[in-house]
Parts: structure tokens; sequence; C-alpha cells
């Protein structure tokens, strides 16, 4: 999806500037070239012989530079490039932006750019929250500079909240949302699609729950490769820390109730993917208060009851159902026999099998090993990133439809 395109990446001061070296990597691996300049801060967390070994060009940082500006250099950069990307974007680094400040490098290039800028936040979460923060984002926003993130996470400053940076795989994406292809390249345009994501939660009383481990990557990457397409896609996302891909319409649920009812609000659609991982079963009655723990008590008994299928809801046939469903089986055992089994049962027409036994264990990794099984059979797909494995799935969903993406329709 990236190749060809030119990435200009800044890089400021903070200690999610080590993130920026990861960054550069996904995007290389995707086909984009990367060029970077890094503030007089960013410098003193990553190095800019570390950023040149990767992006393989010259790094800027000199505002000054007779070389550079002899040409107008900090003109060119700024035009030079497809897209601006601030990772991390500081809350030094967006105040300057809101204000329209050219002081160094960096603010000159995105003062002088007439590209488009993605700016990826990382700071303390009083600083995020702070009202100048949240005024300079407001902005920002209006001016047009997309953002991803930040996530919720545990911080350097050890606090945890809002504030820390998007991971390096989640900013590729949404940095292939934003230079999706025309729409002659887009494939999927006039599908509507419904990609479910993360787990979901089933209360046991006011403060406990039924869930798993599911991170939401995969289904939120499918998500964001399906829209890159051309989809019209509704994420339905359980509770997960990584931030809604841009291009989506996202709604947030717990329970698998609540995911079946989002579900079939979305109306008519063409395609669904479901890659939450919905909990099986739930308490038959859950407590109104919290259950207590008195001493010399014995445990208390949950009775469970099973959730709603919602993969097998989707595959019922009649007029509504999706032209195309797709069930994801993650599996400790047995994994594509299981597979199989589970997409006779449930009446879908692929099942995409992935092992999360304890030695592989694919909850929360960047990578996924997965076989796509569907009635022609079982293909096996090499060890990807999940991103890679999203792209590979929406590549393929447009060729069931008979729209080839460019690259396959050159092959």
């Amino acid at each position: 999806m990236l190749k060809g395109k030119r990435i200009l990446l800044i890089v400021a001061g903070g200690i999610a500037a080590f993130k920026s070296l990861e960054l550069i990597r996904r995007l290389r691996e995707r086909g984009a070239s990367v060029r970077c300049v890094v503030t007089e801060a960013g410098a003193r967390f990553v190095t800019p012989l570390s950023l040149q070994a990767l992006t393989e060009d010259r790094v800027y940082s000199d505002m000054f530079s007779l070389t550079d500006e002899s040409e107008m250099g900090h003109i060119q950069l700024s035009r030079d490039a497809d897209l601006l990307v601030v990772a991390p974007a500081t809350a030094n680094v967006l105040a300057r932006m809101a204000a329209g400040m050219a002081d160094d490098l960096a603010a000159t290039v995105l003062l002088a750019t007439d590209k488009p800028v993605l700016a990826a936040p990382a700071m303390n979460v009083r600083m995020w929250t702070h009202a100048a923060t949240v005024a300079n984002v407001e902005t920002l926003k209006q001016r047009g500079i997309h953002f991803i993130g930040p996530n919720d996470g545990a911080m350097a400053c050890n606090e945890f909240g809002p504030g820390r940076m998007s991971e390096p795989e989640e900013i590729a994406d949404a940095i292939e949302s934003l230079l999706a292809p025309a729409a002659a390249e887009r494939p999927l345009a006039g599908k509507r699609a419904v990609v479910t994501s993360g787990p979901t939660r089933e209360a046991i009383d006011p403060v406990r729950y039924i869930s798993n481990h599911s991170s939401g990557k995969q289904g939120h990457a499918i998500a964001s490769a399906l829209a890159a397409l051309g989809a019209e896609v509704t994420l339905v996302s359980g509770p997960v820390s990584i931030a809604d891909p841009p291009g989506v319409t996202t709604v947030h649920v717990d329970s698998a109730d609540q995911m079946l009812a989002a579900c079939l609000a979305a109306g008519r659609i063409d395609i669904a993917v479901c890659a939450a991982a919905v909990a099986d079963w739930k308490a038959a009655r859950p407590a109104g208060s919290k259950i207590k723990k008195k001493a010399g008590m014995a445990p208390p008994s949950i009775e469970l009851t099973p959730n709603p299928d919602i993969l097998a809801t989707l595959s019922k046939p009649g007029p509504q159902r999706p032209a195309l469903v797709v069930g994801f089986a993650a599996e400790t055992e047995n994994l594509v026999a299981n597979a199989i089994d589970k997409r006779q049962r449930k009446g879908c027409d692929w099942i995409v099998a992935n092992d999360v036994s304890p030695a592989v264990g694919t909850f929360g990794s960047e990578r996924n090993t997965v076989h796509l099984i569907s009635a022609s059979g079982v293909e096996d797909w090499p060890t990807l990133a999940k991103g890679e494995v999203a792209m590979r799935l929406a590549g393929r969903i447009a060729l069931h439809f008979g729209r080839p993406t460019k690259a396959e329709a050159a092959e």
C-alpha cells in the first residue's frame, strides 16, 4: 500500500522517540521511503546516526545549514513528501504548531507544508488532559491535522492513562489509510462492511467480569485495510487499549449482546468479518451489587449461560445475510481441523485460523500466522505483521467480489 510513497518523519523530544526507529522499519517494510527531521530535544533520545542508518537517507536538524538553506531546504523538505508524520508529537510541538511558530527546522517545515500532516501525541496524562493541550489539539484538528492516539497505558513517569504514543504498527496503518489509493484503485468502493474486534466483557457483578486476552490489533487492522480498499466500514470494538483506526466508524461495546446488537444495527452489509474474541458464556444472573468475600464462606457459585453466537447469527441464510461472512478461530490445539469444523457449524464462508497456544501466543503480539479456510480448501499463510495479514485478507475479499487490487490485476 505504501510503495513509492514518501514520508517525512519529524522526531520530537520525548521518551517515546525510541518508537520512531521501529516506525521507520515498519514503513520501509511496506514500501515507503522515509526521511527524518529531528529536533534538538529529539536528538537527546535517538541519535541522527540511528535514524540515518534505518532510513538510508540524510537526517535534517539545522535550521541554519548553509548547504541546505542555499536551496531553501525547509521549503523543499516540506513539499517533497506525500505525508508529514510527527512522532512523537509532544505537548511542546503541538503548542508550537497551534501557535504557528517557526523557531526551529521542524516547526518551520510544518508551517511551510502544503501536504497532509499526521500527529502521534505522546506525553504525561496530565499534560494530555490539560486545557491548553485540549485547546491546541482542537485547533489543529480544525485546521485539518490528523491524529492517531494517544493510547491508554503505563508511561515512563510511572503514571497510567491516556498519553502513551500509539504503537508503530498502528501509526503505519493510519498512514496507509491517509495515503489510500485513488477511487479507481479502490476495488471495494461501494461495499459496506462490519468488522468485530477485541474481547467482550461479561459482567459477574458491577466490578467483576469474564473476558479474555484479545488486544484487538488484528481486527482493527482488518477494518483499516478494508477502508483503504474503499469499503465503508463499521468497526464494532470490545474494550481495547488501542486507538480507533482512522477512516472507519467505530462503535464501542462491552458485552456480546451489545456487540450483536451493534452488528445488526449496521443495516444491510456486504461483508462481515468477525475477528472479535467473544466470550462463550456469561453469568446467568449478574449480581446487582459487588459480591462480598466473607471469612469462612465458600466461593460463590456462578451459573453460566451461553452468549449469543454472533458469527452463526450473521451467517444465517436469508435476504439480510452478507454476501461474504468471515469468521476467526483462535485455537490452542488441532488448529486446522477445529477451524474446518467451525466453518461448517457456523455456516460462514471463510474461517481465518490462528494458533494461540502458550508456545505461540499471538494475543497482543505484532505478528500472526494464519490459515484461510474456505469451501475450496486451506491456504497456509506465512508469518506476517498483523497489518500485512489484514491487507492480504482485504485483497482476497476484493478478489472474491471480482475486483482485484491493482497489484493483483498486474500479476
